[in-house]
C-alpha cells in the first residue's frame, strides 16, 4: 500500500497556470543576463527545467528526497539539459558551494520548511551581491484569519506566516523587496485541494476494509477542509527580494 502516493501523485506538478507565474516573478530578475540559479528545493524540477528555459543560463536543482531526485536527473537526460542542469542531493541548510556562488536562488515552498529566518539567513551569503532571491511560499495573505483557522494550521504547518511577517524579514536579513503578488484565491483549491478530495472519496471504497489507509484519508480530508474554511486568508505569494548589504 502506498496510499500517500495515490493520494498526491501528479497534485503538485507545475501545471501551465503556475509556470505563468513563474515567468511573471523571473520578469524582475530578467536583466541579469544568462544567470546562474540554484532551485533550493526543486521537487521533480518542474520550475528548475523553467529557469533553465528563462535564463538561459546554468541552473542546479537540490532537494533532500533521493527519491524524487533521480526522477528529475532523469528528466534532465530526456529534455537534453546536462549540460546547463544539474542536480545535488542536499539541503539548503548545508549548501556545498563556494560564497556568491548565484545569481538568483529560486525556492518554491522550500523556505517554509526549514523556517523562514533561518533559511533567509543560509542563503543571503550564497547570492552573489545585487543578486536576487525568489521564494514561493504558503502564506496568510491576510492577516486577520479565524482563531480555528490560524490555530489548525499551525498544528500542520507551523512554519506558515503571514505575508506582513515576510516583508518584515526582508529588511532584517539584508534583503531589498523588489515585487510581492499573490496567486489567486482560488487557485489551490481548483489545483489541488478539489482534485485531492475526489481522489480521498475513490480511495475510501478501496481501502473501505482498512483502518490505517482510512485514517490517513481522514487526516488529508481534514486538511481540506480546513483549507476550505481559510481560503479567504490563507494563500501563497511569490516574493522578490534582492541582496542588500548597504
Amino acid at each position: 500500500m502506498n496510499i500517500h502516493k495515490e493520494l498526491h501523485q501528479g497534485l503538485d506538478d507545475a501545471g501551465p497556470e503556475r509556470l505563468g507565474y513563474v515567468r511573471r516573478a523571473f520578469e524582475h530578475v530578467r536583466a541579469i543576463d544568462r544567470p546562474r540559479i540554484l532551485d533550493a528545493g526543486c521537487g521533480k524540477g518542474d520550475v528548475t527545467i523553467e529557469l533553465a528555459r528563462l535564463g538561459g543560463g546554468e541552473v542546479i536543482g537540490i532537494d533532500i528526497d533521493g527519491e524524487v531526485l533521480g526522477r528529475f536527473a532523469a528528466r534532465i537526460k530526456e529534455e537534453g539539459l546536462e549540460g546547463r542542469v544539474r542536480a545535488v542531493h542536499c539541503s539548503l541548510l548545508e549548501l556545498p558551494f563556494p560564497p556568491e556562488s548565484f545569481d538568483v536562488v529560486w525556492a518554491e515552498g522550500s523556505l517554509h520548511i526549514a523556517g523562514m529566518e533561518k533559511s533567509l539567513r543560509a542563503l543571503h551569503g550564497f547570492i552573489r551581491r545585487g543578486g536576487f532571491l525568489v521564494a514561493h511560499e504558503m502564506a496568510w495573505i491576510r492577516s486577520d484569519p479565524p482563531d480555528d483557522a490560524l490555530m489548525g494550521w499551525k498544528a500542520r504547518f507551523p512554519g506558515i506566516v503571514s505575508m506582513d511577517e515576510i516583508c518584515g524579514y526582508v529588511d532584517k536579513y539584508n534583503y531589498r523587496m523588489v515585487e510581492h503578488f499573490a496567486l489567486p484565491d482560488d487557485f489551490w483549491s481548483r489545483h489541488y485541494y478539489e482534485p485531492l478530495e475526489g481522489r480521498i472519496a475513490s480511495l475510501r471504497e478501496k481501502y473501505s476494509d482498512n483502518p490505517e489507509a482510512l485514517a490517513i484519508l481522514d487526516r488529508e480530508q481534514r486538511e481540506a477542509d480546513l483549507y476550505s474554511k481559510s481560503a479567504s486568508w490563507m494563500g501563497s505569494a511569490y516574493v522578490v527580494m534582492q541582496r542588500d548589504d548597504e
